[in-house]
């Protein structure tokens, strides 16, 4: 059964899969106020604005998530996690994915995202 945050999820990979507007848009009404992101080659992203910003780079051509899961310590916060292997270009991206959401009053929020390379 998908979730909420699994479809928010989901929709996180097709906003920059189509173009940067797509994607920046997206970001902008689902990041939290406050938000970590954790990177490979140890980049740590906590601007809010330049995460939205970031966004709008080259789109994926390709992607595909396995093992998606998600499950909710509390009422207000819920946790995604699963294998992505993307395309980008020539470049094949596969990674350990973990995000966590917070229950806003607008709508779950994406307040942490991090990116394990495999």
């Amino acid at each position: 059964m998908q979730s909420e945050v699994t479809t928010l999820e989901k929709a996180g990979w097709d906003a920059p899969s189509s173009d940067g507007d797509s994607a920046r848009d997206f970001y902008e009404r689902v990041l939290d106020r406050t938000v970590v992101m954790l990177l490979p080659g140890g980049m740590r992203l906590d601007d809010r604005a330049e995460i939205v910003r970031s966004m709008s780079g080259q789109p994926w051509s390709s992607y595909e998530l396995s093992d998606l899961r998600s499950y909710q310590p509390t009422e207000d916060t819920a946790v995604v996690t699963y294998g992505v292997l993307a395309q980008r270009d020539d470049t094949a991206y596969s990674a350990l994915m973990s995000s966590v959401y917070v229950r806003r009053g607008d709508g779950w929020k994406l307040a942490f995202h991090q990116q394990t390379p495999r």
